[in-house]
């Protein structure tokens, strides 16, 4: 299960959603430049628009999976169908070296945007079953009761189901399998909210 990390943040309700974007980054002398605009005025200009709660970024340490992952907190999927976001929506000028790009939006269960939080010398667990059906990452997950499992709820639809634990620090992931993606994510900066 998700733990939460640092203070309470004021006005914390209770939310809905979780907005995953994960990709790979293809061209690596713009790297720094695209973490640097990603990590900065991107994250600026999104948590000032409505429903956006919190956010945090990632780059895959070890395991499977894309190299890089947002996780967004929303208060509701109409963060995704506002005129803002909609007329900011993408990667701007380094969307042409932006690969496997992916926008899923899971059901949070009411959690809170605090509980998604990882300690900058913490790491994020993931696990998701890229190409597989409700059943069989149903069959996979059992194996990993340990993870926060959340529902798929919109948008891109890349997996049926996705697993996150906060760690106190990296470890090896273990094993993945043909269609799961296990993966090990460490903080490129702190949780941020609005």
């Amino acid at each position: 299960m998700l733990r939460s990390t640092g203070p309470p943040i004021l006005g914390d309700t209770a939310l809905t959603h979780v907005y995953i974007v994960r990709c790979n980054f293809t061209a690596p002398e713009k790297e720094a430049a695209w973490n640097a605009w990603y990590s900065g005025p991107k994250i600026k200009q999104m948590l000032a628009q409505p429903y956006f709660r919190s956010c945090q970024r990632f780059r895959r340490s070890a395991g499977s999976g894309r190299d890089y992952l947002a996780l967004w907190v929303v208060e509701s999927p109409e963060a995704l169908k506002t005129r803002q976001y909609v007329s900011q929506w993408g990667f701007a000028e380094w969307e042409g070296d932006v690969t496997a790009w992916s926008r899923d939006l899971f059901d949070a269960d009411a959690r809170q945007a605090r509980d998604f939080a990882v300690a900058r010398d913490g790491a994020l667990e993931a696990v998701s079953f890229d190409g597989a059906n409700t059943d069989e990452a149903n069959a996979a997950r059992a194996k990993l009761p340990d993870m926060m499992w959340l529902p798929i709820a919109g948008l891109d639809r890349h997996t049926p189901v996705i697993g996150l634990r906060t760690l106190a620090q990296p470890r090896d992931p273990g094993p993945s399998g043909a269609k799961q993606q296990h993966g090990i994510y460490r903080p490129l900066f702190d949780f941020q909210t609005p």
